[in-house]
């Protein structure tokens, strides 16, 4: 027999790896949240983070104080004008988390095998010595033989920057560990996170509401991101503490899922959350290593399943400081889009990392890679059998709005909302293309004062996969009568063909109430 007849079907044709890749608007589908910071809060570096493709800006509470973060804020809205990209906001809490309290700032060297104390008198100075830590009941959490990690912005990872202690004796209040590597602690903050651990600190702590009350407030964030979620009860009490602050109400929280305890009570976390962050950096101390992959792919499958957003953070921590990611970084974050992730988030990458618009560049054009082969028809298939049958209404008008796209090969879906919710739906299905979601304001009063809402619903589509949003002039209610809805499809149409996403002679699947039905419809344009 002939070695000819054993010629493969290929999946994806190998000459077809080195053809270039085409450019589009939209850099990719999957979204990118960039954390913001001394290296990335400048106007222009901020501009050229929302061109490479950041949609949503994320601010680390763990870091600075209000003051410096109202500053990038501003910068922030600066960029959004110049640019005209629409960025959302994400406020993330510090949570129960542990830090070492280094006042002095300076570098602290630590030797492998010696000993060094952790004690919660937070006036002692920090040294090789003695870690002075802002939490009361370590000594009461751990036990000999447990297992602490400390490192500038989490555990890195890199074996010279953060440190693996073991807890050799408890004294008193104090824990006196044996250094198991050695490693130079720099920087006024380091974060100790203790393996499978419980830590009895809140996961709202006071600290983190008093900012939410005042910077979140003022500024009207799109996204908590509530860190070390650990229950469902968490969420539940971050949202009545959201409830009562004006427009927060509308403030979506995302819960990060960072240890075992989260991991454990993960379904009726998903169930209360508007979406999940799984924080890899942590989530990797507290699971054996082999398992990381196992949590990622269960976890964004029941997320997408659920139709609500997942992040996955922690993927390129080498672009920190170089310009290429490594190899299996790459396959990573490729890996995490074909998963069925939403959103890349970085985190030192671009908040003190050297290169932070190219690191976002990079990323984008890896996940545009992998959503070329992401097996569409295979998830259509799985999502449509675990809905099941009877269908709700919107899901079937959302379902068939996406395969009707495919069928046809449309251009984009246009889909009108007033909530957001039909848009979101449209994107759970993952369609190959881009969602424009014409977000129509609604007119609400309290008695005081008239006011339009749906920048909130726009900006919050900014990080569910292939949702790109339009705010609608208020003028066009969204369920009316044909005439004012054809116009703005026509804003819609225009603004998909000077993006370049709609050429003459494409289909577009538009999505839409007209009455009380919703109505699904295939338009082909003219020249």
């Amino acid at each position: 027999m002939h070695s000819t007849h054993l010629l493969l079907e290929e999946p994806i044709r190998m000459a077809s790896i080195l053809e270039p890749s085409k450019a589009s608007f939209f850099p990719a589908m999957t979204k990118i949240v960039g954390t913001l910071g001394p290296k990335s809060r400048s106007i222009e570096v901020i501009s050229g983070c929302l061109k490479a493709g950041m949609s949503v800006a994320r601010f680390d509470f763990s870091w600075h104080d209000p003051e410096y973060h109202q500053e990038t804020l501003e910068n922030l809205k600066a960029a959004v004008k110049l640019t005209k990209k629409l960025c959302a906001v994400m406020l993330d809490t510090v949570g129960a988390e542990m830090q070492v309290v280094n006042k002095s700032e300076k570098a602290i060297s630590l030797e492998a095998d010696g000993t060094v104390v952790l004690t919660p008198d937070k006036g002692q100075e920090a040294s090789s010595e003695l870690l002075p830590i802002n939490f009361d009941g370590l000594s009461k959490a751990v036990k000999k033989g447990d297992t602490i990690f400390i490192g500038q912005y989490l555990f890195t990872g890199s074996e010279t920057t953060s440190v693996w202690l073991e807890v050799s004796e408890v004294k008193g209040d104090d824990v006196v560990c044996v250094i198991k590597n050695s490693a130079t602690l720099a920087g006024s903050l380091f974060t100790l996170h203790g393996s499978q651990i419980r830590i009895g600190l809140p996961t709202l702590t006071d600290k983190d509401k008093e900012v939410i009350s005042t910077w979140g407030v003022q500024n009207k964030i799109d996204f908590l991101s509530l860190s070390y979620t650990r229950h469902a009860e968490d969420v539940r009490q971050a949202r009545e503490f959201l409830s009562k602050l004006g427009d927060l109400y509308q403030t979506q929280i995302f819960a990060k899922i960072e240890n075992i305890e989260g991991l454990n009570h993960f379904d009726e976390i998903l169930q209360e959350a508007d979406g999940i962050i799984l924080s890899r950096g942590n989530l990797g101390i507290d699971l054996p290593p082999e398992k990381v992959f196992l949590f990622q792919k269960a976890a964004l499958y029941k997320c997408n399943m659920a139709g609500k957003p997942a992040v996955v953070t922690r993927v390129v921590d080498s672009m920190t400081d170089n310009l290429r990611p490594t190899r299996a970084e790459a396959t990573d974050v490729a890996n995490a889009v074909l998963d069925g992730s939403d959103a890349i988030l970085l985190g030192a990458e671009t908040l003190r990392g050297l290169y932070p618009v190219e690191t976002i560049s990079t990323v984008g054009k890896i996940c545009a890679e992998a959503e070329k082969v992401f097996n569409q028809d295979m998830y259509f298939k799985k999502t449509v059998k675990y809905v099941g049958e009877p269908m709700t209404h919107l899901e079937s008008i959302a379902s068939s709005a996406v395969r009707a796209a495919i069928k046809v090969k449309a251009s984009v879906i246009i889909c009108f909302t007033s909530s957001g919710r039909a848009a979101r739906l449209i994107a759970k299905y993952r369609p190959t293309m881009p969602v424009l979601s014409v977000v129509i304001p609604r007119l609400k009063t309290n008695q005081l004062k008239w006011s339009f809402s749906g920048a909130f619903e726009a900006r919050q589509s900014l990080i569910v996969r292939g949702l790109f949003p339009m705010l609608a002039d208020p003028r066009h209610p969204a369920e009316s009568t044909s005439a004012s809805n054809e116009s703005v499809l026509k804003v819609a149409l225009d603004h998909g063909k000077a993006a370049g996403v709609i050429k003459s002679h494409d289909r577009v699947v538009v999505c839409q109430k007209v009455g009380d039905a919703s109505v699904v419809k295939i338009i082909e344009l003219e020249d």
